[in-house]
């Protein structure tokens, strides 16, 4: 698992399990030159098969404001940590976006975490990076979850679901009762997940 996305899952274990070490590797790679193409009724666009990693800007570093000065963590018993910990869901809540991607067509991997249906089919949920995020565990930052529109109505898929989601993104904030979302993805095709051949 990348050291970026270890980094912004931490919360969610954090939180679950109670206040541990949070710590953000830096490193991680960011995508360039996400192209906005503009579709005639005919034309089918070109997906970019993209990473959670590529969702958040690179320079982006929620856990600064829980080191201390010489660079260290708080440790658990320190008082100042429950507060920092309230004041790291708020930045999570808000967290950037790549402008990059606003109006791109792209294709993401995720789970699924349901917000609205209709005779069993889905028509809006959330996409998230891992599994239990949103119903087992506290929402991962804004940034790494990605509410999504169906062009229809999708049947077949459930909470934590495995899929593939290709559409056009937007760099759209939405709250919802399971979390709050930097972007919207406006889906034309949602299917089963499979590995990309190695």
């Amino acid at each position: 698992m990348p050291s970026r996305r270890r980094a912004a899952f931490a919360f969610g274990a954090v939180a679950a399990f109670g206040l541990g070490t949070l710590w953000v590797a830096s490193g991680g790679r960011l995508l360039r030159g996400f192209g906005t193409h503009r579709l005639s009724d005919k034309a089918e666009p070109i997906y970019r098969e993209l990473r959670w990693d590529d969702l958040m800007p690179k320079e982006w570093d929620p856990t600064k404001r829980l080191r201390k000065p010489d660079g260290s963590l708080l440790s658990d018993l320190d008082p100042r940590a429950q507060k920092m910990l309230e004041d790291l869901r708020a930045i999570w809540d808000n967290a950037p976006t790549v402008s990059a991607l606003d109006g791109a067509f792209v294709k993401l991997p995720g789970y699924v975490v349901p917000l609205d249906q209709v005779d069993g089919a889905l028509t809006e949920f959330l996409l998230v990076p891992y599994f239990g995020a949103c119903i087992h565990t506290p929402p991962p930052p804004a940034n790494q979850i990605v509410h999504v529109m169906p062009e229809k109505p999708v049947s077949g898929f459930g909470a934590m679901s495995t899929v593939w989601v290709s559409g056009r993104m937007s760099t759209r904030r939405q709250d919802s009762p399971m979390g709050a979302s930097g972007y919207r993805l406006d889906s034309r095709v949602v299917e089963t997940y499979r590995p990309p051949p190695s």
